[in-house]
């Protein structure tokens, strides 16, 4: 059900006015003209209408040693495929997918990183404005799940998020359905536990096990993670009122 509100504020132009009533419902619009080229506005808005048209993006990175499985993780999830001739990741490359999550239309946009340790530091930039991390290892490797502390301390140095304890990873083994498991179910659950009950899946690319289970994992935990900006940040002169207030005409300050 949608709640109406108002809002005031001020912009230097009337384009950049125009570019904001192009991104909300408005029921109303006043603009007023008070010198030095300053335009106040007053808008009567749908505060749900607002909400449903703002578009979410979710960044998720795929970390892990390479042959873990992460190009197959990924294809699996969004083109529901499996191939066993995937060549190896030069740098980073990405897939979207679109998602209801709580009623909430996302896009995913989903990075497959290079496992080569060359490649382990691929830049700031890259690793800056994730809203999950997802670190994968293999089963079958004792190795690739020894790498999960690095992995997981390498993105936190370069993305340096805000709150690095209550930033959201998952974990994934995969290749369950290889028979010679060498990495028990209770020493993943366990490493996970220490850091701060990181959410835990057991998978297989190839047989779609557990795949989609996860990622909705991933996006769940990315859609909370993601800041929501509110629509008028752009504008630090604003004041929100409520649908019982009024502006009074002389409240001008020129």
């Amino acid at each position: 059900m949608s709640s109406a509100a108002f809002a005031i504020g001020v912009f230097s132009n009337w384009i950049s006015i125009g570019q904001f009533l192009l991104n909300i419902q408005f029921k109303s619009c006043y603009l007023y003209s008070c010198g030095k080229k300053k335009l106040f506005y007053i808008v009567h808005y749908c505060v749900t209408d607002m909400a449903s048209r703002k578009k979410v993006l979710l960044k998720v990175i795929i970390l892990g040693d390479s042959g873990v499985g992460k190009t197959s993780l990924m294809n699996q999830y969004v083109n529901k495929k499996f191939s066993n001739q995937y060549k190896a990741t030069i740098g980073a490359d990405f897939l979207t997918k679109e998602i209801m999550v709580d009623d909430r239309l996302v896009t995913m946009q989903i990075w497959d990183t290079a496992g080569q340790e060359r490649f382990q530091s691929l830049g700031v930039s890259f690793y800056r404005g994730a809203d999950c991390a997802v670190l994968v290892y293999d089963v079958t490797s004792p190795n690739t799940f020894k790498s999960l502390d690095g992995w997981r301390d390498e993105f936190l140095i370069q993305a340096c998020p805000r709150d690095p304890e209550s930033f959201p990873f998952v974990v994934i083994g995969n290749k369950i359905d290889l028979e010679n498991r060498a990495i028990s179910t209770k020493r993943g659950q366990g490493w996970c536990q220490s850091k701060n009950n990181i959410p835990y899946f057991e998978t297989s690319a190839k047989e779609a096990i557990n795949v989609e289970q996860a990622f909705q994992c991933v996006a769940k935990n990315a859609l909370a993670q993601e800041t929501e900006v509110e629509l008028y940040n752009d504008f630090p002169d604003q004041i929100k009122l409520t649908n019982e207030q009024r502006p009074r005409s002389d409240s001008c300050a020129c």
